[in-house]
């Protein structure tokens, strides 16, 4: 008999390599300003950026990769790199990119005032621009009280029902630095531990994952928000929902897409107002893109978001995820956690 679970371990992606693009949007300016974008986020990306080249008269070139690609490509680069301003999918990995010197701090009322301090890096090397939460997602068809805590997930009636992300994917590992922030390394490690014990079925996607639950391969798992909505626009009955973890104590694990001005910028004064475009004018256009959140607590988010209700964030975690990488990798593996 053909074993899913199995193959569907054996059939976990390695990283894809980068895929280079160019968005031309509107007529450049008269002197041909133009900014170069390395970005890891790229769901709906070049209608973003032509709309700024509309606004604004300037183009936007881009290219496209995982965020570690990304990164050890600026390094290679040095200061003879193209990219003005890099753009991540996940808050650990652009403040790596921080770490290993490859930004250079931005002075800008207009970026501080719109991103609150939680979702910026302390020194003001990089900003948020759009926020997912990794919550738990569960089926309507077969779970009547679904699980309200990320630890929960390690009780034994869920076990051989419970889908998962590998543990090379940056958000596994971002979301374990969360717990270890809260909870220490030894108590995070049991939680881990407790997901690992339920024989968990690892897919490297998440849409995979919410269709698996819909196929009843499993019956709740860990998920970003935003693949829902997509889901739920092709088919408003599409059998799964949100369970808001954690909501008595730190709040749904929150992620963000962001970016930074690089240290080598060719156009550093475009690429600045390219970032602060996308945190003000362009927050919902770059947000309602992917079906985030925004960064800026004063946009409203996406009409397809409404119903999952009000829920208390964790943007506590936020600015540390990249810190503590390293130590969730350890928890990870030491859990043996695929």
């Amino acid at each position: 008999m053909f074993d899913l679970r199995r193959a569907t371990r054996l059939a976990i992606a390695t990283l894809a390599l980068p895929t280079v693009a160019v968005a031309c949007g509107g007529q450049t300016d008269s002197n041909g300003e133009s900014v170069t974008v390395y970005t890891g986020r790229h769901y709906g990306i070049e209608a973003v950026f032509d709309e700024f080249t509309e606004a604004t008269g300037i183009e936007v070139r881009f290219t496209t990769g995982s965020d570690p690609e990304l990164r050890e490509r600026l390094l290679a680069e040095g200061d003879n790199t193209p990219a003005d301003l890099v753009m991540t999918a996940d808050a650990a990995n652009i403040e790596l990119a921080s770490q290993a010197g490859l930004f250079a701090a931005v002075d800008s009322n207009t970026l501080t005032s719109a991103i609150p301090a939680e979702l910026r890096s302390p020194d003001n090397t990089w900003f948020a621009l759009s926020r997912r939460l990794r919550v738990i997602m569960y089926s309507t068809e077969r779970v009547s009280e679904p699980p309200t805590s990320y630890a929960a997930l390690g009780d034994s009636e869920w076990s051989g029902k419970l889908c998962l992300r590998p543990s090379t994917h940056p958000y596994t590992q971002s979301l374990v630095a969360s717990l270890i922030l809260h909870l220490g390394d030894d108590e995070a490690l049991k939680v881990v531990e407790s997901w690992v014990a339920n024989d968990p079925l690892y897919i490297n996607s998440d849409t995979d994952i919410l269709e698996a639950i819909a196929a009843g391969d499993c019956d709740v798992a860990l998920a970003n928000t935003y693949y829902l909505p997509r889901l739920l626009a092709d088919d408003p009955a599409f059998p799964v929902a949100i369970s808001w973890p954690d909501q008595d104590s730190n709040g749904a694990h929150v992620n963000v897409s962001a970016a930074g001005v690089t240290k080598s910028a060719p156009n550093r004064a475009g690429a600045i107002r390219l970032l602060e475009w996308l945190a003000t004018k362009g927050q919902s256009t770059f947000s309602d893109a992917n079906f985030e959140y925004p960064a800026d607590p004063s946009v409203a988010p996406a009409s397809a978001l409404s119903s999952f209700g009000d829920f208390v964030a964790d943007l506590a975690a936020v600015r540390e995820l990249g810190r503590l990488n390293p130590r969730a990798v350890e928890v990870l593996s030491a859990a043996g956690y695929e």
